[in-house]
């Protein structure tokens, strides 16, 4: 970042040059004259005058503080009266994070959404510097409720985000849930929402002229998008819940023991036993949650480890089971949770 720039240094990006200014103002020891900024900040060394690396200098002043970096003027003193800036740290600073285990289960949740994208690796960091900052403990039963709920959405999630933002048509390679069979679909992507675990997109089909429910895993290849905005209309009311309603299946029931306050999720959703509930395991209450899919309850009971046990159906205890045996594996040996869904 600092260093002396040749006369015929190549430009740099606004942004680049904006984040090299508040790197070099937040450490800066006193306050940074605008000749030290000029020969220390890389970006501005390629002003070919004084007059414009002043009005550079202004520019990015301006821009910085109304984005909310409180950078202040400190005036001369001593021998010199030429006046310095930098940036008031104390302002510039975030308070310590404290977030509730609801709250960082709900940060975990938006998280996911971006698990198979270019972020994930920052947002991996990021949650893990949230979960060291509050009770981790505590923490981990909101997470396992909420997290295994919602499913990464694909690569097809953004290119389809950008029509329905921009209203552009797409065209892609669909597989058909009950024949198996690939076409192309060409769509008006009209809402994109998440039910039973999975990602669908409801939009109006060119070809059949009919309003189409898509789950995005079924997409064989990239989504290409359009290139006319505002190619159609959305209509005012689109009923997605009544779009997405056959697509996830019946309800049912699960009776699950668990453990003294913990899943406060899973209690949260629990209709309750009923009678002629089996008798739960010493120390443990029976509760009765209504559920769509198998893969998503299996998927957020398995979050729980040995904290839920699963009564009936038995489906779902076989399906918990191989989830948690599969765990236990990449951990190196078998776990307790896995013995205790027998």
């Amino acid at each position: 970042m600092a260093g002396d720039h040749a006369a015929g240094e190549p430009p740099t990006r606004p942004d680049e040059r904006l984040l090299n200014l508040v790197i070099a103002l937040v450490n800066t020891s006193a306050a940074m004259t605008k000749q030290q900024v000029r020969s220390g900040v890389h970006g501005y060394g390629a002003a070919p005058s004084t007059e414009a690396f002043e009005r550079m200098f202004e520019r990015d002043k301006d821009t910085l503080r109304a984005l909310g970096v409180p950078i202040v003027t400190v005036e001369g003193s001593g021998h010199s009266d030429e006046v310095g800036y930098r940036i008031d740290n104390d302002a510039y600073a975030l308070p310590p994070v404290d977030l509730t285990p609801a709250e960082l289960g709900v940060v975990a949740l938006a998280a996911q959404l971006w698990s198979d994208k270019t972020l994930r690796t920052d947002m991996s960091r990021a949650m893990t510097k949230l979960a060291a900052a509050g009770a981790a403990d505590a923490a981990g039963d909101a997470v396992a409720g909420l997290t295994p709920r919602l499913r990464a959405a694909g690569d097809a999630y953004g290119p389809l985000l950008e029509a329905v933002s921009e209203r552009r048509v797409v065209t892609f390679r669909y597989r058909a849930a009950n024949t198996g069979e690939v076409r192309t679909r060409t769509v008006e992507p009209w809402r994109i929402a998440a039910r039973g675990g999975g990602w669908y997109v409801v939009g109006h089909d060119r070809e059949r002229e009919a309003t189409r429910v898509f789950r995005l895993s079924r997409i064989d290849g990239r989504v290409r998008v359009g290139a006319e905005a505002g190619a159609y209309t959305i209509p005012d009311r689109v009923d997605v819940d009544a779009a997405l309603g056959a697509r996830v299946g019946a309800e049912r029931t699960a009776l699950l023991a668990v453990a003294p306050e913990r899943a406060p999720v899973l209690r949260a959703r629990a209709v309750g036993p009923g009678p002629g509930v089996p008798r739960a395991p010493r120390g443990r209450d029976v509760v009765a949650v209504p559920f769509r899919s198998m893969t998503a309850i299996a998927d957020e009971v398995a979050g729980y480890g040995a904290a839920v046990l699963v009564v009936e159906p038995a489906e779902l205890r076989s399906e918990v089971r191989r989830r948690l045996a599969a765990a236990a594996r990449l951990d190196g040996g078998a776990g307790e949770t896995g013995e205790r869904h027998g």
